[in-house]
């Protein structure tokens, strides 16, 4: 009779497979530990550096930030200069424009003064009288058929406006038998509103028609002959060689005399070497005190005029 034999576990377990697995499980958990500790470790150095770094880049910020700050307050600085440099730039310029605009005006009244030294001196010599004046008249010819009066209407002249009558009335008496005649102001209006161009047909009635509207005239007025003496000269030049014009004022408020000078020789110029009218000045002295200069800017101008254009000039 055969024995049975015992079967054999399939799952049974060595004392030494039991030991064996103990022994790889404390390796796998000493290799676990010590990898776990150097992580932490590295993590922690890794984050000192990082601290360091970032202290480094806030110094270096608030460097960045002390040279901005600085570099503002210089562009600041600089700017407050550039505008304070400016604006004494412009005072300059201002005084510079001044200056220059004084010069000039001594200029002028340089050149002014050296023509009426001139006159004098012509005047000493008795150089180029014409050979058609009265002298019987104050030396003013009366030849002229057609006469133009150019009144400076301003607020001084008006001060003075008897005086500036008696002259009118005076001024017609040197011319007693004209064919016609008419008065504008120096900015070139009609006295009582009539039409330039036209005339006053001439005779005693008229006359003392014209002296009447004068003592209430308010015509407009820039202080300067030239604007009507040139209107008077482009309007009546129809009667050329037979026309007077009578200039009456107390100032020049223009620029250059020269330039003035030049306009007026142009404009009175007939084509055939004479001229259209005969230009006479009348020089009225202020009467408040300190106005001498306006007088003087006149005088040099009309003395000029009448020079160059076969006038006189008379001072008041």
């Amino acid at each position: 009779m055969k024995k049975t034999r015992a079967p054999i576990a399939l799952f049974s377990l060595s004392f030494l497979d039991i030991i064996s697995c103990a022994f790889g499980a404390v390796v796998m958990l000493i290799l676990l530990a010590k990898n776990g500790d150097d992580g932490e470790l590295s993590d922690v150095s890794s984050i000192a550096e990082l601290i360091v770094q970032l202290d480094t880049l806030e110094q270096q910020r608030q460097s960045l930030e002390q040279q901005n700050t600085s570099t503002e307050q210089s562009l600041a600085a600089l700017s407050a200069s550039v505008l304070r440099s400016r604006d004494q730039l412009q005072v300059l310029e201002s005084e510079l424009a001044q200056a220059q605009n004084e010069q000039r005006m001594l200029e002028d009244q340089a050149s002014g003064l050296e023509q009426v030294l001139l006159e004098r001196e012509r005047a000493a010599i008795a150089v180029n009288q014409n050979e058609r004046r009265d002298e019987n008249v104050g030396g003013i010819p009366v030849d002229s058929n057609f006469v133009v009066f150019v009144v400076d209407t301003s607020g001084s002249m008006k001060n003075m406006w008897p005086r500036v009558m008696q002259t009118m009335n005076d001024l017609l008496n040197t011319h007693p038998d004209v064919e016609g005649f008419q008065i504008i102001s120096d900015n070139g209006d009609v006295l009582g509103g009539r039409r330039l161009g036209s005339w006053r047909q001439d005779s005693p009635t008229e006359r003392r028609r014209a002296l009447s509207q004068m003592r209430n005239w308010n015509g407009s007025s820039s202080s300067s002959p030239v604007e009507g003496i040139e209107s008077a000269l482009r309007v009546y030049r129809g009667k050329a060689g037979d026309l007077a014009l009578y200039v009456l004022g107390d100032d020049y408020s223009g620029g250059s005399y020269d330039e003035t000078l030049s306009a007026i020789n142009k404009l009175n110029d007939a084509g055939n070497g004479n001229k259209i009218a005969r230009i006479h000045g009348v020089g009225f002295k202020p009467n408040a005190f300190g106005l001498e200069s306006t007088m003087m800017r006149f005088s040099t101008l009309m003395r000029e005029v009448a020079h160059q254009n076969n006038g006189a000039f008379i001072a008041m």
